[in-house]
């Protein structure tokens, strides 16, 4: 790669990063987390477990106890432990 091209995106990664610094609460943090793994768990397990509900559903924090109850009502093993980690 050029050096002046490394240099560049040296510089807009540094800036960047200063920039986007946020401070979070431990408590937001952590719903932040658990959104995130609901969606996951809902795209991985949608042919075993949601096969019946719209695939492009967007999954929000309210419906994080609804991922949990289709986990484990129809899901494996793995579904149930993923189910498990999301009521933490």
């Amino acid at each position: 790669m050029d050096r002046l091209i490394r240099r560049y995106l040296a510089e807009i990664g540094r800036r960047g990063g200063e920039k986007s610094r946020r401070v979070l609460s431990p408590e937001t943090a952590r719903d932040m987390v658990r959104l995130r793994e609901a969606r996951k768990a809902f795209r991985r397990f949608q042919t075993t477990c949601f096969w019946s509900f719209d695939p492009d559903r967007a999954v929000a924090a309210s419906d994080i106890p609804w991922v949990v109850e289709q986990l484990r009502k129809n899901g494996d093993r793995r579904a149930w432990e993923t189910a498990a980690r999301l009521c933490r």
